[in-house]
């Protein structure tokens, strides 16, 4: 795993989320890992009769709140896996670094992005969006990302904690991601610090060849 310098934060943003992320070398992806199978069964059903940190959950939102966004109408992508896993359903099987990040999601709470490195052009920032921007988005049309928090390249958006773009998505072709996790400023950076070395450690076991 590298920390190599590919993420900045634009000041204006700075008190609001302070990301943790790091890049993962060497990934292997598959479209279905059986041995990811159990622990996935065993987190939605140690979540399906609550569990949730709900001082994580609050900070969530309160961070959409802040750059004027209704939580409950454009959900973090961290809330909609719990809301899915709480009505029955398991969580999306994808592939199988998508599969795990989803798993860190939901367990953390905590909304995250993951992107094929070799698919962004030059550094990323996260920063609010500017008038107009948007991308197409993995399963949808487009995403409008003006006012919201959003990362960006040199060709322009691809991600934000609800949704990310189609451009940058993580196939079985990746060989190197991006992982980023929207963290809202106010959390404890021990906090960070696990939910990081907890996902590079499901990476590790799981993803890697």
């Amino acid at each position: 795993m590298s920390r190599a310098t590919w993420l900045t934060v634009d000041p204006a943003v700075a008190s609001i989320v302070r990301p943790g992320w790091f890049l993962a070398s060497g990934v292997r992806v598959v479209a279905r890992e059986p041995a990811l199978d159990a622990p996935l069964r065993q987190a939605e059903a140690g979540l399906r009769g609550g569990g949730e940190d709900a001082e994580v959950v609050s900070a969530v939102r309160t961070m959409y709140k802040r750059v004027g966004l209704d939580p409950t109408r454009t959900r973090p992508s961290s809330e909609a896996l719990l809301r899915r896993v709480r009505r029955g359903d398991g969580l999306p099987r994808i592939n199988s670094l998508v599969d795990v990040i989803n798993w860190c999601s939901l367990e953390s709470q905590l909304p995250f992005g993951l992107y094929d490195a070799d698919r962004l052009e030059g550094l990323a920032t996260l920063r609010l969006g500017r008038p107009g921007e948007e991308y197409a988005g993995i399963r949808k049309d487009v995403v409008h990302v003006e006012g919201r928090l959003v990362l960006a390249d040199a060709v322009g958006p691809f991600g934000n904690p609800t949704s990310d773009s189609a451009r940058t998505m993580v196939t079985p072709d990746t060989t190197r991601a991006l992982v980023v996790i929207f963290v809202p400023a106010g959390l404890p950076e021990s906090l960070v610090l696990g939910v990081v070395a907890l996902t590079e450690e499901r990476i590790g076991r799981f993803c890697l060849r």
